[in-house]
């Protein structure tokens, strides 16, 4: 955006009454009048520069109309440092800890920044946790004091204060909270308060300046400019395609807004990439129109309900389709069902290749999970699933999602291989399978490994650490479950998919693992 003040650079020539207007990027030789001769003469070249075509002078404008609606967050709570908040695969959050009374800076959230425990024991006799203060950022959207931020900065809030551009401090309370997206409302009481929009359709390009606004390291109302580097980056976090933001996003930039050069907000600070944990300048935001609609539900229900199809799902990768000759077929593959689940009770199958959700092409397990979501408990999920090379519809009616920490205390209950001790299995004459030697299943063995009847297939009592299979991380206790598109029992049973998927010229045969109650899907390399 170009305003008048700052699309050109107008001066006026001392002495001569000349108007100029220098274009972006021009340089200039201006003319001079000669007191003594009254003729013109050329001066030496001035250059006068000004930015590219599409890049603002200044976001001040801009800052001086949005910032009264950004805030400070400051949080006190008591964590349990072994339970703070990660993301696989970062470093760090933008999110400020201080330890409670401490001097000087704070350790990022990563490291806990906690202070001793205060205060002795509680009346149950257990030592009170941590006491720590944090900060983030947040800003409002509407008059009436409803703020956003991100969850994690409140979720284990004791008290919360807000303050404002003009230093005003305020109580504020929760509305609600989303775990999943990591993002919270709050309030404050009284107004009428500057407030922001968000901005769902007419989103910055790839390449568009946009700028931040927050309270790094405590620094309330910090500006920093950058661009929009890509959209649809996946970080680990389920139910949300980040915008990836290349401007210093930093510790207490949590929950803040990031906003195109129209002053809309086009998305919400939530993480950091840093091997560091300091900024390298790569950040992620949560997108507006996800934004949106979670916190309207926050503020009109309190709780957000997402679709569920009791699945345990992974992605379908390229060396998998490979292995089930589906040539470059991308998906989701099932690999556990919910005993009793909507899957589970519509014929889902563990080894089924999910494509499509109602017609929308899905081309990972977390596309599935964000389509699946759409859904409304009782809505039908129509299924494009791929089974023994064919396609077909399965029609799922959802059930509602539980909570992130229900599915957490649900994986925690799986049972595990390898804890009920026993005498050590015999180790097999027979030859390998994919590098591995494999025994049925019997009673006997299921016993000494400690799984649970339910499962069935031949189990790895030792694993040739050369092969594919050892390199992809198997073990001695790990049960193969499925081979190719169909169950297996026996080493010969491996043996033969092996054999079969070799003579149609296929590199890998795709396995599923049972470990930890879990089982997972990988494709091994058939020796030559």
């Amino acid at each position: 955006m170009t305003s008048k003040k700052t699309g050109y650079l107008i001066g006026a020539i001392a002495g001569a009454g000349v108007m100029v207007a220098a274009v972006a990027g021009a340089q200039i030789n201006l003319p001079r009048a000669h007191a003594d001769h009254g003729q013109v003469i050329r001066a030496s070249t001035v250059p006068i520069f000004a930015p590219p075509p599409g890049a603002p002078m200044s976001f001040a404008d801009i800052f001086e109309k949005v910032s009264p609606a950004v805030v400070s967050i400051n949080v006190t709570s008591r964590v349990d440092p072994s339970l703070l908040r990660r993301i696989p695969g970062l470093e760090g959050l933008p999110f400020d800890i201080v330890p409670k009374g401490g001097q000087g800076g704070g350790g990022d959230d990563e490291e806990g920044g906690t202070a001793p425990p205060q205060g002795g024991r509680t009346d149950k006799g257990q030592p009170k946790l941590p006491t720590q203060q944090s900060s983030g950022s947040g800003f409002f959207i509407s008059p009436d004091g409803y703020i956003v931020t991100n969850n994690h900065v409140v979720e284990n809030a004791e008290t919360i204060k807000v303050v404002l551009k003009d230093e005003r401090e305020l109580e504020a309370k929760i509305v609600g909270r989303d775990e999943a997206t990591d993002l919270a409302v709050i309030k404050v009481v009284g107004g009428p308060y500057p407030f922001v929009n968000f901005e769902n359709s007419g989103k910055p390009r790839v390449g568009d300046w946009v700028f931040a606004v927050g309270n790094p390291f405590g620094l309330g109302g910090t500006a920093t400019a950058g661009i929009v580097s890509a959209y649809g980056r996946d970080i680990g976090e389920t139910f949300v395609d980040y915008i990836q933001i290349d401007a210093p996003i930093n510790r207490g930039n949590s929950g803040g807004p990031t906003f195109d050069i129209y002053g809309r907000v086009i998305g919400v600070n939530t993480a950091i990439f840093s091997p560091t944990g300091g900024s390298v300048g790569i950040g992620f935001a949560i997108p507006a129109e996800v934004a949106e609609q979670v916190t309207q539900q926050l503020i009109h229900g309190g709780k957000i309900q997402r679709g569920y199809i009791g699945a345990t799902i992974q992605n379908f990768t390229s060396e998998m389709a490979e292995a089930q000759g589906l040539g470059a077929q991308k998906g989701a593959i099932i690999s556990d069902l919910t005993a009793g689940g909507p899957s589970a009770r519509a014929g889902m199958l563990p080894g089924d290749v999910v494509v499509s959700v109602n017609g929308h092409g899905v081309k990972s397990s977390s596309e599935l999970t964000r389509e699946v979501a759409k859904a409304k408990p009782g809505d039908v999920l129509r299924l494009d699933v791929i089974r023994d090379g064919r396609h077909r519809t399965v029609e799922i009616h959802s059930g509602m999602r539980p909570s992130e920490a229900e599915l957490a205390a649900n994986d925690n209950g799986r049972p595990r291989p390898g804890q009920g001790g026993g005498a050590t299995p015999p180790t097999p004459t027979a030859p390998a399978v994919l590098g591995l030697k494999l025994a049925p299943l019997d009673d006997p063995l299921r016993k000494q490994l400690s799984l649970p009847a339910e499962v069935h297939g031949a189990a790895v009592l030792s694993v040739d650490q050369n092969s594919d299979a050892g390199e992809k991380g198997l073990k001695r206790g790990d049960v193969i479950v499925r081979a190719g598109d169909r169950a297996v029992a026996t080493a010969a049973d491996v043996a033969a998919v092996a054999d079969a998927a070799g003579k149609a010229g296929r590199p890998s045969v795709l396995v599923g693992v049972y470990r930890g109650g879990r089982t997972l899907f990988l494709p091994l390399k058939i020796s030559k």
